[in-house]
């Protein structure tokens, strides 16, 4: 696969960030990267070794949950999807409500959006995890925030993989 070739592919893996893929393939491709958990171990090594402020930009890309954006059709194709496969997409007015309070109080605590990997979940697991999150400080859910990315990303490139 040409850079171009595997950039195009694995741009969206980390949203909005292409800067990882770049760099992957910078570092040089080999046998063991040819797998879903071999590339994921690049990619995360890539993203852990970014330092602070890379990593801030990287969480701040995150769209909020039943969010701004995705009321206006703004997500990605795979936050769309991923958020429509944990019900967001189907929530009430008071769960939209809620959604709306927790979006707005975590991103005032911590200067971020909330970001959790919402495949396999559903509204009120989400719900519940925003409520537990909101108690952590802000070097914890920084943490926590890298790791829902790595999730993401996983699902991300088993669902490329699966494709081809």
């Amino acid at each position: 696969m040409k850079q171009e070739e595997f950039i195009a592919r694995f741009r969206d893996v980390y949203e909005h960030s292409p800067w990882v893929a770049e760099q992957a393939w910078l570092r040089g491709l080999e046998a063991e990267h040819d797998t879903v958990a071999g590339l994921g171990a690049l990619f995360r090594e890539i993203v852990d070794n970014a330092g602070e402020q890379k990593l801030m930009v990287l969480v701040r890309v995150h769209p909020d949950l039943a969010g701004k954006a995705a009321m206006r059709g703004e997500l990605t194709v795979e936050s769309t999807s991923e958020q429509a496969g944990a019900g967001i997409d189907q929530c009430s007015e008071e769960e939209f409500k809620q959604f709306q309070q927790y979006n707005n109080a975590y991103r005032e605590k911590f200067g971020f959006p909330f970001v959790m990997a919402v495949k396999g979940s559903n509204r009120r697991a989400i719900l519940n995890a925003f409520r537990q999150r909101l108690r952590n400080n802000p070097a914890t859910e920084l943490v926590s925030a890298i790791k829902e990315i790595h999730k993401i990303a996983t699902f991300r490139l088993e669902q490329i993989a699966a494709h081809d």
